[in-house]
């Protein structure tokens, strides 16, 4: 990316129109490439939920265990817990966990208890309840490249005919 932003900002600079044009193909094939990862992602969000809770499930064991490594395993657990406002995998680890562990799972563990707020619900509530929200982001990601494409179309375009006079 950044590799691609100084081609876009040097061919501006030096009006080039061979730094610019390699600037927008560039443009293009990242355009092309976020499309079909989304696309990929929507079609495959039932497997994308799955790897990611066990992905959790694996962090969540190594902190639970204490294995050597753990630290960025507790790391992730800690994230997971925080921004999903979840503790635990199911009613178990989400009931017991606070009580045994209070380093992993928020403070109001007694809110926590009452709610059952495990995070394999809460991974499935975020894949599929909310996913317009990725969608609305990678809409906006999307227009802000097109407006790149566009601009640099302009640059480019302007260059050659300003050449000529």
């Amino acid at each position: 990316m950044m590799f691609v932003g100084f081609l876009g900002c040097y061919g501006a600079i030096q009006e080039s129109q061979c730094l610019l044009g390699t600037f927008f193909t560039c443009l293009v094939i990242l355009f092309a490439c976020e499309v079909a990862a989304g696309i990929w992602g929507f079609v495959n969000k039932d497997q994308i939920a799955k790897d990611v809770k066990q992905f959790y499930d694996q962090a969540l064991q190594q902190t639970l265990m204490g294995e050597p490594d753990a630290n960025n395993a507790k790391a992730v657990v800690k994230t997971f817990h925080e921004t999903l406002n979840c503790c635990g995998s199911d009613f178990v680890t989400a009931t017991f966990t606070p009580v045994w562990r209070d380093d992993l799972c928020r403070k109001d563990a007694l809110k926590s208890f009452f709610e059952n707020a495990n995070c394999h619900k809460k991974i499935d509530e975020l894949f599929s309840g909310k996913l317009y929200l990725i969608g609305i982001a990678a809409v906006v990601v999307a227009v802000i490249m097109i407006f790149e494409m566009i601009l640099s179309m302009v640059l480019c375009c302007g260059i050659r005919n300003s050449s000529v006079y």
